[in-house]
């Protein structure tokens, strides 16, 4: 298999070349060259209606469904190539992707909303019928009743836009992978009273790492009613499948942290004649009744529903029994092989919203308010697991082991329900001058009930047209649960409610060319520890509430466009320590695999002598991440480059655009990521150098 894809490579790249020479050959019409920046879009998962970004006192990106596709996403976990707050928390190849925003990890199952409302990323999650991503950073109290004090992610639904329009994708990256979508939109009957909007996606699944072929489907439409003026009712479903073997982490080896050369990215541990993919099914659909009040004031019902299905098996690399270490692989590169399998996992979300927004003058005042009940409900089904020993593995990948699918425990299952009352004020107090309100008030029942109340507030002034400055404080909610491990004895457990706080300072400045924002953040979090010999053995841990995570920390961001050329770039310097712990020894340290600086840059232009084209060089940079919580092991940082190109045109009478990239050009070997999970060392290399082509015609 690999001889042929070293002799298929080439052609491939040929061909995508030659059709972006043929396109470039065709006479281009009604071309558009950009002059200057454009505004971000607003950032609906603040709660603050359409404020420009620019002028609001929160950080927040939008990534939209173009740029997406400029820097070749396939998954959440892809945004971390662009922002540099926002990295990697255990993601693994094959697997539903983690983020952490400002060093915390996001609650996959609290802080990831779609279209507002809150719902379980435990899942491989399709880009193809996302419209954008919006990103929050900071303490989220005001927007959610759980919420990581990192931040919040909101996926945007693509709905009907009142036109007829289709357009098909079909895309190809390395080794072998193939992607065919579908985007088509059509009003029904006069003007735009009534629209639909189906998006499809197939993809044949064939990346760089070895033994981790597989399959993914996406199917979705979305439809939208205006039956009268000042009335919009929404509607859409989305099903999705995909079938992938996972790839688990390397690690280090008895007392040593190995260098990324020393191994092949490539390398898939999880290739053992008996391992079997990771599948993922869901069902998501919601409906949104939008009505007008009159004099700006309008009312919206939303109701969702998803129900998650999960087989998830994996031959799971964990410790070195040999040498009487649980949280790393041996010195001489082999390691305990365990035989997982959860299969039948179902996990069921319903989330509904009322809310009431609008203006009113007050004492003279605009108020811009919103007011509103949230109620959510999510269950995890119990099932029955086989975690086993296998036998013994190799870093190489070259050993195997007989499988040992006997089922070995049954998981209780969860039931968790919140509900929440939230009130949002933006009130004007001069022309120039803002005071932004917000408060949740939470009631949870996790197995006991606890009630809790998380406000949120800031001041911003408009120093000029360009310049602004704004101060804010707020808190925030969340819930941590142990995993589901015979090493725990207390697995399963939902541990006391989290409550963060953060104080934030931030200067914006916003013109034709330019936009700046430096901003500086100080963030406590109460955190867990384990504590016991936690040695893989049954009952051999606990985990529970011991001091804080302090994070401290200085963001900078800017873009700009002089005329064909456009720069884009975020920078991070984060001090992250532990404080307050039972045992001295553990203040002051820095938590694993949380990078103190990180940056991004992205560079564009706009080729005058081929009008439609489009060049653009990418910088990513992470600093050195510990690897163990004493902190007496680390990862270098490292530096990726990748280049892309798009061509945009219209010839015989359809829109053309195609994209051609290439994801760590100079092919750097590094780890990416140190996660530190279930108490033990994983490492996740960089992947190797990978071109991407696709072709986007719009019908």
């Amino acid at each position: 298999m690999a001889s042929l894809t070293h002799h298929t490579r080439f052609p491939l790249h040929a061909l995508a070349l030659a059709a972006l020479q043929a396109a470039c050959a065709v006479q281009a019409a009604e071309q558009v060259t950009i002059t200057g920046r454009l505004e971000p879009a607003p950032a609906s998962v603040a709660g603050f209606g359409d404020f420009p970004l620019s002028r609001s006192p929160f950080q927040a990106v939008t990534l939209s469904a173009s740029t997406l596709a400029d820097a070749g996403a396939r998954s959440i976990a892809d945004v971390t190539h662009l922002d540099a707050s926002i990295a990697d928390a255990y993601n693994a190849p094959g697997y539903w992707s983690t983020l952490t925003i400002r060093g915390f990890p996001l609650d996959i199952n609290h802080n990831v909303q779609r279209d507002g409302l809150p719902i379980s990323a435990e899942t491989a999650i399709a880009l193809e019928n996302k419209e954008r991503i919006e990103v929050l950073k900071g303490t989220s109290g005001a927007q959610a009743g759980t919420s990581a004090p990192g931040g919040l992610a909101n996926l945007v639904v693509k709905r009907p836009r009142g036109v007829d329009q289709s357009t098909v994708l079909l895309g190809w990256s390395e080794r072998g992978n193939w992607k065919a979508a579908a985007d088509l939109e059509r009003r029904l009957g006069d003007g735009d009273a009534l629209g639909v909007r189906l998006n499809a996606a197939v993809e044949s699944l064939d990346p760089v790492i070895r033994h981790s072929k597989g399959d993914r489907q996406m199917l979705a439409l979305a439809g939208s009613a205006r039956p009268i003026p000042g009335r919009r009712i929404d509607a859409e479903i989305e099903l999705s499948h995909q079938s992938q073997p996972s790839m688990p982490g390397f690690s280090m080896l008895g007392d040593r942290v190995p260098s990324a050369r020393e191994i092949d990215p490539r390398t898939n541990l999880n290739n053992q004649a008996w391992s079997l993919p990771v599948v993922f099914d869901g069902t998501t659909a919601s409906v949104r009744w939008t009505e007008s009040l009159g004099d700006d004031w309008q009312v919206v019902a939303h109701a969702m529903s998803q129900q998650l299905r999960t087989d998830d098996r994996i031959a799971f690399p964990f410790g070195c029994s040999a040498e009487g270490n649980y949280d790393r692989y041996c010195s001489d590169g082999s390691f305990d092989l365990y035989d997982y399998r959860s299969e039948g996992e179902r996990r069921d979300t319903f989330a509904g919203a009322l809310r009431l927004e609008g203006r009113a003058r007050w004492a003279g005042m605009l108020h811009e308010l919103s007011t509103g009940l949230t109620l959510n409900d999510f269950r995890l089904h119990g099932n029955t697991q086989a975690y086993n020993w296998a036998g013994t593995g190799l870093i190489d990948g070259s050993a195997q082991v007989s499988p040992a699918p006997t089922p070995t425990y049954t998981t209780d299952g969860r039931h968790e329900r919140s509900t929440e009352l939230h009130l949002r004020d933006h009130v004007e107090l001069s022309t120039d001058t803002g005071l932004w309100l917000g408060m949740r008030h939470t009631q949870l029942e996790r197995g006991y009930d606890q009630s809790f109340t998380t406000p949120w507030l800031a001041l911003s002034h408009q120093v000029n047209d360009a310049w602004m400055v704004y101060g804010s404080w707020g808190e925030g909610i969340e819930s941590e649960v142990v995993p589901s491990l015979p090493m725990y004895t207390n697995a399963g457990t939902v541990l006391p409610a989290l409550r963060s706080k953060q104080a934030e300072l931030g200067l914006k400045f916003n013109d034709r060319d330019w936009g700046i924002n430096l901003t500086a953040f100080d963030i406590r979090r109460p955190t867990s520890a384990s504590t016991g010999a936690c040695d893989g053995s049954d009952g051999s841990c606990t985990l529970r509430i011991d001091g804080d995570a302090h994070h401290r920390g200085i963001e900078a961001s800017a873009d700009a466009r002089w005329g064909a050329f456009g720069l884009q770039g975020s920078a991070m310097w984060l001090r992250a320590r532990r404080e307050g712990a039972t045992d001295p020894a553990s203040n002051g340290l820095t938590p694993v695999n949380v990078a103190e600086r990180s940056a991004r840059l992205l560079a564009s232009w706009q080729v005058a002598t081929v009008p439609g084209l489009t060049t653009q060089a990418s910088l990513s940079y992470e600093g050195p991440r510990f690897v163990l919580p004493d902190d007496t092991a680390r990862v270098p940082g490292w530096t990726t480059v990748g280049l892309a190109a798009r061509y945009a045109t219209r010839a015989y009478g359809h829109e053309w655009l195609a994209r051609l990239g290439v994801d760590n050009l100079f092919d750097r070997r590094a780890w990416r990521e140190s996660p530190y999970q279930f108490e033990h060392v994983y490492l996740y290399p960089l992947e190797p150098r990978t071109f991407r082509a696709s072709l986007q015609v719009g019908l």
